[in-house]
């Protein structure tokens, strides 16, 4: 059986404790498909991975040290968008060759698109969407936080065997959004600061606004860098800091990734 090849697009560089343990930041992503296959293995869902051991087989692509430099749409079944601290809406060279990449996989129907946070932005960013600073309040979302779903949403991350989920637990860490849903999406979730906190097209896209790949010591270490060059004041990062290690579906959402890759959404 084929490989189920996924090139991941690294849009961010980590911070020091988070890289020493993954080595570098598109690894943090690469964990949370590994971790959302064996779930979906153990829930006996891919019968092709199961029964004809289909391997997953990850590449890292530096997009921001090697603008421009991107995998060859025959290589791959699947792109993944990282995460960013950069603006999905910055006029810059790395960017502008990343939108127009996603815009190159939008415009043919075998590689499917996924997208958190960053990436989400860039996929709306390359629909037409638009993208920037939220300035309603303190524009931040920040630690695990409630999404609530939309019908299309409860759908795509129902749980099986189990009612329906009306809220989504995800970690947020984020001040820009996309305003506005994209002609031809389905809405899958909003919060009260963020209406757009996910996109889906069967068989083409899915996003999420929050980072399904964070873990508790990931989140704890960017809030304290932020607290500390004051991007969060004391409140906010208290705030925060009660709610990082809550109850979240970060591999709930690395499970549903894998199968809208293997075409099982």
């Amino acid at each position: 059986m084929a490989p189920l090849r996924i090139a991941i697009l690294e849009c961010d560089t980590g911070l020091p404790k988070a890289l020493a343990k993954y080595k570098r930041y598109g690894a943090i992503s690469s964990a949370l498909l590994e971790a959302g296959a064996k779930e979906a293995a153990a829930a006996g869902l891919l019968q092709q991975q199961q029964k004809q051991k289909r391997e997953l087989k990850i590449s890292i692509w530096d997009v921001v040290n090697e603008a421009g430099k991107f995998p060859e749409l025959g290589d791959v079944e699947g792109v993944f968008l990282t995460g960013s601290k950069f603006d999905s809406f910055a006029d810059v060279p790395w960017t502008n060759s990343l939108v127009a990449y996603v815009r190159k996989i939008l415009a043919q129907d075998r590689v499917k698109l996924v997208g958190v946070c960053f990436g989400h932005q860039i996929i709306g960013r390359a629909m037409g969407a638009k993208v920037g600073r939220n300035n309603d309040g303190s524009g931040w979302e920040v630690s695990v936080t409630d999404v609530h779903l939309t019908t299309e949403g409860k759908k795509v991350f129902g749980e099986e065997g189990k009612k329906k989920k009306d809220v989504l637990s995800i970690y947020q860490m984020h001040r820009d959004i996309v305003f506005d849903y994209p002609a031809g999406v389905q809405p899958l979730g909003s919060t009260e600061p963020c209406k757009v906190q996910g996109m889906f097209v069967p068989g083409r896209l899915f996003t999420v606004q929050g980072h399904p790949e964070f873990t508790e010591e990931i989140l704890v270490e960017i809030l304290e860098v932020r607290h500390q060059q004051g991007v969060f004041g004391d409140e906010m990062y208290k705030d925060a800091m009660a709610r990082v290690g809550r109850r979240h579906d970060g591999v709930l959402v690395g499970k549903r990734f894998i199968e809208f890759f293997l075409g099982e959404e």
